[in-house]
């Protein structure tokens, strides 16, 4: 496939050009007369311009060239930078059309093992996001940072329908789902319901800010993460129609970035709902290039985290009372990130493998204190 005919190239960002070898912009290759090559990058940025999805956050099409004023101003990070900038994606005939191009490019990278990262358009265009894992044969972990949750039953508005469609989507390829930072007053109680009784989890604002430490195996075990700007409290991304007067931090919203560029597992992330038209001096522009920049800065430190019988890993077996009777813990002595063991239950496949799913050391402590992990019931219920 030849991804060039998807694409507009960048123009704006780059009329004031600087030779400054340090600057993030003169250490990728970025679409300008050539399209660059992407089959042997490591990540590649794609800017959205499609808001026909949304009834109330509309006029996005400068976005990601704002974002790209602020993010290719900054100072390049560690590692050995392999980074492409295709410019922005065409929007099809159809917003369906849209969400099908979006799907054959993070297919077609995913493939060649480049993570896309997609900037700018409305949040319901994380539903070709997720489309681009289907023909991977696999089932994914999918994870959500809004301050909704966008399961409205009406298509009137797909930016509050999309989560539903990707949820219903057949064929079925989630398996875990996370919804994180959405704050109580602006959801339906018996959404929040409905993602319980599916076994997804759920974490509002308030009990991120008890601990944002606590989310990072939550972040470790998506491989597609989704993130909407009205998450982040407007007096920092006041760039945004549906901004609220409370929300994440920007600082916090760099952490989950990090978080998830250090995640061997993520293989597409995406940030959405960018309207430059509200934006006070570029600011939100300015988060969410930091956001892109920390995302990277945590790519390029990754670390395998695959094989739990090499030396850089320790076994921990905590005894209970009661069912399971034990628990087993897995610690990787160089990053000190928690695994736990869910074992797969008895008959249903000779060939199932038990699960390893990311946990926190508070989820060893509370197992030492006769406590089931949450994320070890959740998991096993997803099994039976």
């Amino acid at each position: 496939m030849n991804l060039r005919i998807f694409f507009d190239n960048i123009k704006e960002p780059l009329e004031k050009p600087s030779v400054d070898p340090t600057l993030f912009v003169n250490n990728i290759k970025f679409y300008s007369e050539d399209f660059p090559d992407w089959k042997e990058a490591d990540i590649a940025l794609i800017g959205l311009v499609e808001d026909r999805g949304s009834t109330t956050n509309n006029n996005l099409q400068n976005g990601p060239d704002e974002i790209r004023k602020k993010l290719y101003s900054l100072k390049r990070g560690g590692g050995a930078y392999k980074i492409v900038d295709l410019g922005n994606l065409r929007c099809g005939v159809n917003l369906e059309e849209s969400y099908l191009r979006i799907k054959e490019v993070c297919e077609l990278l995913m493939q060649h093992n480049t993570i896309p990262v997609l900037f700018g358009g409305t949040h319901d265009l994380d539903y070709g996001q997720f489309l681009g894992y289907e023909s991977s044969g696999k089932v994914i972990n999918m994870l959500n940072v809004d301050a909704f949750v966008d399961m409205a039953a009406s298509r009137e508005d797909m930016s509050r329908h999309h989560i539903h469609k990707i949820l219903v989507n057949d064929p079925n390829i989630i398996f875990h789902y996370s919804q994180l930072a959405h704050q109580s007053y602006l959801v339906d109680p018996e959404t929040i319901n409905v993602l319980e009784k599916l076994y997804f989890e759920t974490r509002r604002l308030g009990q991120i800010r008890e601990s944002l430490e606590d989310i990072e195996p939550v972040v470790r075990n998506a491989d597609m993460l989704s993130f909407d700007i009205t998450s982040i409290k407007q007096a920092d991304a006041p760039g945004n129609a549906n901004a609220q007067p409370f929300g994440l931090t920007g600082e916090e919203a760099c952490q989950i970035c990090w978080y998830a560029g250090l995640s061997s597992r993520l293989s597409s992330f995406g940030i959405y709902e960018y309207n430059p038209e509200l934006d006070f001096r570029g600011q939100t522009a300015g988060v969410i290039a930091t956001m892109i920049w920390y995302f990277i800065e945590g790519f390029y430190l990754r670390q395998e985290d695959k094989d739990l019988n090499s030396v850089n890993f320790t076994k921990y077996i905590v005894s209970l009372q009661e069912e399971p009777h034990k628990l087993v813990f897995y610690k990787n002595e160089k990053s000190e990130k928690w695994w736990l063991e869910v074992p797969y239950p008895s008959g249903k496949s000779k060939f199932a493998r038990n699960s390893i799913v990311p946990c926190s050391y508070a989820d060893y402590q509370d197992a030492n204190n006769g406590e089931i992990p949450n994320r070890w019931l959740l998991t096993h219920a997803k099994l039976i």
